[in-house]
């Protein structure tokens, strides 16, 4: 099972979770349930996504089967498209904690630059930070741009900044200003919503380990010291993407997969999202 990484706030973030983005309600139960019985014990939610409730109603079950809640990190996401405004936050963050019962990582979603707010919604999360109604407190698809203003306007460094890292976008210049920060960068889309695995290094590189392509992947970015919350319905495919622990890539596979950067996205540019 891959390690767990320390972050700034003193707590630890497991490696490897498995994210609920475009899973529909009706299957969140049972995908959850495969998740856990695979041994995940990180599980990225969002507002957005519109699933807590069921995600919620999954982990009061699994308390209920003796599973320790206490053991498990569950994240949730402030989406913010109707308002930046402080009470907004506060209203979006209860609503999530209420589907939960408790957040351990809550997020900013998205920065939406245009807005010049986020260093306001940064703040609210800040406090409720110190409030002790979550544990950590982090970002997603913030830029160096933004990670630098809001640590300096506030004097709070986010635990996470969460974005699109995948061999094509393997994001080198914000993870070295991730790691001045302290900060963890954790990587969504980490297969690039599928198209990276039909590429022929990759499949080169899963043969040789006698691995599929996506664990190739996933023992990539473990090998780059990031997280990754990688998506799947499939309990078997689950269980795959968490079984990396068997093998390594050698500084030949690592530069192989170097090689296949082009800066390509799956998702929205931070700065075109607003």
């Amino acid at each position: 099972m891959p390690h767990s990484l320390e972050l700034n706030d003193g707590s630890a973030l497991p490696a490897l979770g498995f994210g609920l983005y475009k899973v529909p309600p009706a299957e969140t139960a049972d995908v959850v349930a495969a998740g856990l019985a695979a041994g995940y014990r990180l599980i990225d939610g969002a507002e957005l996504y519109g699933n807590e409730r069921e995600l919620g109603e999954a982990l009061r079950r699994a308390d209920a089967s003796g599973l320790d809640r206490a053991t498990l990190t569950v994240t949730s996401k402030f989406w913010g498209e109707a308002s930046q405004e402080p009470a907004a936050v506060r209203a979006a963050f209860d609503a999530s904690e209420r589907a939960l019962g408790r957040i351990d990582v809550y997020m900013i979603h998205w920065p939406r630059p245009a807005r010049d707010r986020y260093v306001d919604v940064w703040r609210t999360l800040v406090e409720l930070q110190a409030e002790g109604r979550v544990r950590t407190i982090g970002v997603s698809n913030f830029t160096e741009e933004h990670l630098r203003r809001i640590s300096g306007e506030t004097g709070a460094t986010p635990a996470i900044n969460q974005v699109e890292s995948h061999p094509w976008l393997p994001q080198r210049e914000l993870r070295r200003a991730h790691e001045e920060l302290g900060i963890v960068t954790q990587a969504w889309s980490p297969l690039g919503r599928s198209r990276v695995l039909d590429d022929p290094a990759i499949a080169r590189i899963a043969a040789a380990h006698g691995v599929t392509p996506a664990q190739a992947i996933i023992r990539w970015h473990l090998q780059t010291g990031g997280a990754l919350v990688p998506k799947s319905t499939h309990p078997h495919r689950l269980q795959e993407n968490l079984d990396v622990d068997g093998f390594s890539l050698d500084d030949a596979d690592m530069a192989a997969i170097a090689a296949l950067e082009t800066g390509e996205r799956t998702g929205t540019h931070p700065d075109d999202r607003n």
